[in-house]
């Protein structure tokens, strides 16, 4: 046996003596709402005392008293957490961590919705993004070789002026702010930024933490992003980083696919995708306040036109904030709607 291989059985040896006897359990919850005390403790399997541990919740600090801590959540995002307890025992330190969900609560108000006005519009676009701006809707359209941004009548639906992606991308969500379009691309890993008045490009932005580019709103100080999962993302409006997201919960579950977007008196409304229905979501916690039940548009569609895909649905939020008005409409409809939503 060489030397070399004599003195790697050592280290292994060494490693293997000093491996901690102490098996450790991390006690607490999977998922608790954030209105509950949270209650966490540790203990030894073979009742081998601790000295003692210091508790924290995503490497925030929490106070304890020896192998217990009782912390407030409410001022906690919803979503995944990493419980982390570190322990002091015969000299030694070991670490534990444990994932925990922390869900809203109480469970979203419902909505239904009653059809104010309802206007034309192009069956043939595949809708993503819309925006209501300064009298006149913008919208982002989807699919290799149909995608586009647009400038639209709202009245009569006609398409004002458009510019066309390269056909090798797919486009989705839109939103303006100071007077520049930004839309992003599904797949590609990258976001566009358009002259407002010309439509024509003038930069191009990556995605640097989120999966992919859906859904795209703005709260004045923040571009919102949506990524097909439950994050919303926040990107800083100059460098168009991500800087930090919440995860949307209900008082039950995470919800998923959040597609399309729009920021609305201080609420960001969110579309599911292959679902009729809009999420009204807070944007400091996550926390789904509420559900708007949106199924009977797409029969109001069905009165007069076949959708023909599974995916013909609701897609597009757009508002007007001077006369209050909610605009949505879907992929491939023939209609736009202006309604008003109506808590159940």
């Amino acid at each position: 046996m060489s030397y070399k291989s004599v003195f790697r059985i050592l280290i292994l040896l060494f490693l293997i003596s000093c491996k901690s006897e102490h098996t450790f359990i991390l006690n607490s919850p999977s998922k608790i709402q954030i209105n509950e005390e949270l209650i966490i403790s540790v203990s030894e399997k073979d009742e081998k005392p601790i000295d003692s541990v210091q508790f924290s919740i995503d490497n925030i600090k929490v106070k304890g008293t020896k192998n217990t801590a009782s912390v407030p959540i409410n001022n906690f995002k919803l979503g995944k957490h990493t419980i982390t307890a570190l322990l002091f025992f015969e000299n030694k330190t070991e670490k534990v961590t444990k994932t925990i969900y922390f869900m809203a609560d109480k469970a979203p108000d419902i909505y239904t919705f009653k059809i104010i006005n309802s206007y034309p519009h192009d069956k043939n676009a595949y809708t993503q993004g819309l925006e209501y701006h300064n009298g006149f809707l913008y919208e982002g359209t989807g699919r290799k070789g149909t995608s586009s941004i647009r400038k639209v009548d709202l009245k009569t639906g006609k398409v004002l002026q458009q510019k066309d992606l390269d056909p090798q991308y797919f486009g989705e969500g839109i939103t303006i702010l100071n007077n520049k379009i930004y839309q992003l691309t599904w797949q590609d890993g990258f976001g566009l930024v358009y002259n407002l008045e010309t439509f024509e490009k003038e930069n191009e932005f990556k995605y640097t933490k989120s999966r992919e580019g859906w859904g795209l709103t703005h709260n004045g100080n923040s571009i919102i992003k949506s990524d097909g999962t439950e994050r919303i993302w926040f990107l800083n409006t100059e460098t168009l980083l991500e800087e930090s997201y919440i995860e949307a919960y209900t008082n039950q579950q995470k919800v998923e696919k959040l597609n399309e977007l729009e920021f609305i008196n201080g609420k960001i409304y969110a579309n599911i995708w292959q679902k009729n229905s809009i999420l009204i979501v807070d944007p400091t916690t996550g926390k789904v306040d509420g559900v708007a039940d949106l199924n009977g548009l797409k029969e109001e569609m069905l009165k007069t036109q076949e959708l023909e895909e599974m995916d013909d649905v609701l897609n597009g939020i757009a508002f007007d904030k001077e006369n209050n008005r909610l605009f949505v409409t879907g992929k491939n409809w023939g209609k736009l709607f202006e309604i008003e939503l109506i808590k159940k």
